[in-house]
């Protein structure tokens, strides 16, 4: 009896990819969570480190729809390929900062790292996997994908505890550089290939693209629903969660190696969940999996603001709850967008979802600093926890693929395709 031997999920070329997308963000993990640490350790009070994360988020709201219109018209691996240059840029004015204003210029540079980077991932993911498996696939890739938070923030935090964050950073540059390396070579080999977009960077073509794509915003549909939920949940997310490796630090009495260790202990609950999660999400449906990740992530900020003091192992509890809603609604939510939205569109859909910036969350961090100030540590996160349980509501009710759309634009193709027998 003949066997079919099945494809395999997961191609040569999108290992490949994911190798290099995991040595630099190993070096962002290295310092992301500990950056509002290494702002103080700058001497910034906690109001400039709400200033801080603030003002870093103007130049990814002015870029991350750009960066991914650049992916839609040159290619998602020269997208790449471009910001990483930009990335390790980046590191020069974030290791040698004397003051905590020079890190302004390193977020700029790494701003246009990740408007180019973020949007062509998910994208590029999306176009190597088929509408049935896309949660699964989706999932694999992100739990392969979070080694960086598994490895990352305890090497970072024992670096800088151990060397200071100056070395810290020099470490985590030279993982990034590495990465641009590889993808220098992926993007130059996919330039000599048949498929190698040829298509330029024009002001008629970004028009098109954003006429496009704003028309799906503003048509009340499921693009417009995601987008204010997203909306209202970032901004959430902003009030509170450049304050937690302060507030892990302050209140709850942990040093930098603890914090790292309980940071990774979030990644390896998320990638123990991507998996599964991709897989619920292909069977029961992507609002299903995203309303589920919302109910624990904020039950799980919940028990983070009520741990009794010298309890730090509940700690992990915490992180590993955030983990695993992370773990659950991620592959569903970027399964989704990727449905809702055309193919030429994916990257400036991913950039318009992807980022955790807009107007609206702009001040968050600076607001959320003022109610740390003025109410107490543990306001900004009690709001967000509130607001994650609430966007269940319209998650649930909104989050529905328009599939008379889908029959419509399916019985239209086959009117012009002969009949072909099963």
């Amino acid at each position: 009896m003949e066997t079919i031997k099945k494809k395999p999920l997961l191609s040569g070329l999108l290992i490949l990819f994911l190798t290099a997308m995991i040595f630099a963000n190993i070096g962002g993990g290295m310092y992301d969570s500990l950056m509002p640490l290494y702002l103080k350790d700058l001497n910034a009070s906690i109001t400039q480190i709400g200033l801080f994360f603030t003002l870093a988020q103007i130049v990814p709201l002015l870029l991350q729809i750009l960066g991914g219109w650049v992916s839609d018209t040159l290619g998602r691996l020269r997208a790449i390929a471009i910001g990483s240059v930009f990335g390790v840029i980046g590191f020069i004015p974030l290791i040698f900062a004397d003051t905590w204003q020079w890190l302004l210029l390193a977020v700029a540079f790494g701003a246009v790292a990740r408007s180019l980077v973020g949007p062509s991932f998910d994208a590029f993911i999306a176009e190597h996997s088929s509408e049935e498996n896309r949660g699964r696939v989706f999932g694999i890739s992100q739990a392969i994908f979070m080694i960086v938070a598994v490895v990352g923030p305890p090497l970072g935090g024992w670096l800088a505890g151990t060397y200071g964050f100056k070395l810290m950073l020099s470490a985590a540059g030279i993982f990034y550089f590495i990465a641009m390396l590889m993808r220098l070579g992926m993007a130059r080999e996919a330039a000599k290939g048949a498929t190698a977009k040829t298509e330029k960077l024009s002001f008629g073509g970004l028009k098109t693209n954003l006429v496009s794509m704003f028309g799906l915003v503003f048509s009340g549909g499921l693009v417009t629903w995601m987008l204010i939920t997203d909306g209202l949940r970032d901004t959430s997310f902003q009030l509170s969660g450049n304050l937690f490796p302060v507030y892990m630090q302050e209140v709850g009495g942990l040093s930098l190696q603890q914090i790292g260790w309980v940071m990774s202990f979030f990644g390896l609950a998320m990638m123990l969940t991507t998996i599964p999660g991709g897989w619920l999400s292909d069977k029961a449906g992507e609002r299903f999996c995203i309303a589920l990740g919302m109910v624990l992530l904020s039950g799980a900020l919940f028990v983070l603001i009520n741990i009794p003091a010298g309890n730090q192992w509940m700690y992990y509890l915490g992180w590993g709850l955030a983990g695993m809603g992370a773990g659950v609604s991620g592959p569903a939510y970027q399964s989704l967008i990727s449905k809702a939205v055309p193919q030429k569109n994916r990257g400036m859909a991913f950039g318009l979802f992807s980022t955790s910036l807009g107007i609206i969350s702009l001040p968050a961090p600076w607001i959320g600093a003022q109610m740390w100030d003025r109410v107490g540590p543990t306001f900004p996160f009690t709001v967000t926890a509130v607001v994650l349980l609430l966007s269940v509501i319209p998650i649930w009710l909104k989050f529905k693929l328009p599939k008379t759309e889908e029959t419509v634009t399916a019985e239209q193709v086959d009117e012009n395709l002969p009949a072909v027998a099963d």
